[in-house]
């Protein structure tokens, strides 16, 4: 009885299960069968808001890197190893020595003064943080910064600055400087604050300010006879400026082939601020051709140096060449004593047949004109007393009259003398156009020049013998315009400066010249320089023509590298610790 009751149990279970099976089998059918032809169109709606979000997120990545780009510039950066090559040796680097191109660059990256100049050559505060002159223009205060450091660690003080002026006043110590500091006592009333008393007013002296300072810890004990030859000046000297020696490396078997490499790391006390490059390496070559291939190698990222730009980098297109106009002026200056240009109206005559422009065009590079002995835009220049050139007929007049008659073969002749003269210059491709051209000029007048071109010692003595009738020179004459030691008549002595290179004469303008450069009221130096300016152009004892450049080669840009007028080579580092060679993407924040 129990068995078939469990018997009817299980029946009655499978007959339900099977129910159930045909239950689930009508509703697979009827669910998942018949819904199968809707998987194509769901795949593709599926698909389609698939692509729609990988559009939109590439679209985005676009637009945030657009936008990187369009908020981001690229920017020099601080950074890099700038390499500079020069032509010249090393020699001394103290700057009451320095004189050749390699020691004067380094003796300016090492070392700097109580004022120095801006990028805009403007005189400005380095050391000092300011001055004051006494109503009667002869006393000079100079306050200094507060904690100056040399390079050492030691600190800076006035004593450093009396030492100094002391050692180029001493005439055992044999510093180039000596003349121009003669007669000046200098004095430390405090450790911040040093005084020069002058003699008489200068209206220049603050540039005489520029001078680098050495330090007194170091050099005090040498024995000035021997401050020349010290160690210090070619071994780790220590200055206050922009960089610090590090070391030096000499390369090459012989003089002729010579390279020396002064490392110079960033002194990061200088108080203009620590520059922004991490070394300077200068590399003085013996060799132009050595330093030709380093540029061009790109091993250099500066030039410095050449009197012209060689046509192989010229053809370089990373080079820049960029021409630091100086505040000099070139001039053929006529030696108005013991000379056949004694004779004013040829030296008027070979003015007035004179063309500059045309000199200039020439040149290959863009330059300014020099019309008088002062170049324009200095205190005192006046245009009304500028040289009357291109006046070919009235040179021609001015010579018959004076008795110089045209002969057949074209030449001039005055008593059985040809007018000519010699006109002694360096050899340099510059200078051989420029008296190429002013040779062409003057034999249209019936004037035979005889050119001379001479290496640069040469050169030299005959410039110090006054060994010439005529010269073409370049003198520089700076930002003030204080001319005094090429134009005064006490300045072709032997005893004196002798850059008179004209051996002018004229009480007048002497005169003038005097008064003048003790004058400090800018308004009364320009009416006391005025006669100076009409006895010159009256005299005419030299033809100004133009301003000559500084020569300086690029690698691909140098940023901060200033574009103004400087007075001296070496003043192209006057804002070197603003100098950059590198250049990343910079978000600009004002965009954001």
């Amino acid at each position: 009885m129990r068995n078939q009751k469990m018997r009817r149990v299980i029946l009655r279970r499978r007959v339900q299960a099977l129910d159930l099976s045909k239950q689930a089998g009508r509703s697979i059918e009827k669910n998942l069968y018949s819904r199968v032809g809707h998987l194509v169109a769901v795949r593709r709606f599926v698909s389609i808001w698939l692509l729609f979000w990988l559009l939109l997120g590439l679209a985005s990545v676009w637009q945030i890197i657009s936008l990187n780009h369009y908020f981001q510039t690229v920017q020099p950066v601080p950074g890099g190893i700038y390499n500079e090559g020069i032509l010249g040796g090393l020699t001394n680097v103290n700057p009451i020595y320095a004189t050749g191109e390699v020691d004067t660059s380094l003796s300016q990256l090492i070392f700097a003064g109580l004022l120095g100049y801006n990028s805009n050559n403007q005189l400005v505060d380095v050391l000092a943080s300011g001055y004051s002159v006494d109503s009667a223009g002869t006393l000079y205060t100079v306050t200094l910064r507060p904690n100056l450091k040399w390079q050492d660690g030691q600190p800076l003080t006035a004593a450093d600055v009396v030492f100094t002026i002391d050692m180029i006043q001493n005439s055992n110590a044999q510093s180039p400087l000596f003349s121009s500091w003669q007669d000046i006592t200098v004095s430390a009333p405090s450790p911040l604050t040093v005084q020069f008393k002058l003699p008489n007013p200068l209206a220049s002296f603050p540039y005489n300010l520029t001078v680098g300072i050495i330090p007194k810890h170091l050099l005090g004990n040498v024995d000035p006879a021997n401050l020349r030859s010290a160690s210090f000046n070619t071994n780790n000297p220590v200055g206050a400026g922009p960089f610090s020696w590090h070391a030096l490396e000499v390369s090459g078997n012989t003089p002729q082939n010579a390279i020396e490499q002064i490392a110079l790391l960033p002194f990061s006390n200088y108080v203009l601020g620590k520059p922004k490059l991490s070394e300077f390496i200068m590399h003085a070559y013996a060799s132009q051709n050595q330093l030709l291939d380093a540029f061009s190698s790109g091993q250099l990222n500066g030039l410095a140096g050449l009197n012209s730009v060689p046509a192989a980098i010229k053809a370089m297109p990373s080079a820049q060449i960029h021409s630091l106009i100086l505040t000099a002026g070139s001039y053929v200056f006529f030696k108005t004593q013991g000379s056949i240009l004694s004779d004013s109206n040829i030296r008027k005559a070979l003015v007035m047949g004179s063309d500059p422009q045309a000199v200039i065009n020439k040149l290959g590079y863009q330059t300014y004109p020099v019309t008088e002995p002062l170049l324009q835009g200095q205190l005192a220049f006046n245009p009304k007393y500028a040289e009357a050139t291109n006046q070919v007929a009235q040179a021609q007049a001015l010579l018959n009259s004076d008795g110089w008659v045209l002969a057949k073969d074209g030449y001039r002749y005055k008593a059985g003398q040809q007018l000519s003269f010699n006109l002694v210059t360096t050899d340099t491709p510059e200078n051989r156009l420029v008296v190429g051209i002013l040779a062409k000029q003057w034999r249209t007048l019936g004037v035979n020049l005889m050119p001379i071109f001479e290496n640069p010692d040469t050169y030299a003595i005959t410039l110090a013998d006054h060994n010439y009738d005529s010269t073409l020179d370049g003198i520089s004459i700076g930002n003030d315009p204080d001319v005094f030691v090429y134009w005064d008549k006490s300045q072709y002595d032997p005893r004196s400066s002798n850059l008179n290179l004209s051996e002018y004469d004229s009480n007048t303008a002497s005169i003038a010249l005097e008064d003048a450069r003790t004058r400090l009221d800018p308004a009364l130096r320009v009416i006391k320089y005025e006669p100076f300016l009409a006895a010159w152009q009256k005299d005419a004892p030299a033809l100004g023509l133009y301003q000559p450049r500084e020569i300086y080669i690029t690698n691909g840009n140098v940023y901060g590298l200033g574009s103004a007028q400087i007075n001296a080579q070496q003043n192209r580092f006057n804002n070197v610790e603003n100098w950059e060679i590198l250049t990343a993407g910079v978000t600009d924040r004002r965009q954001t």
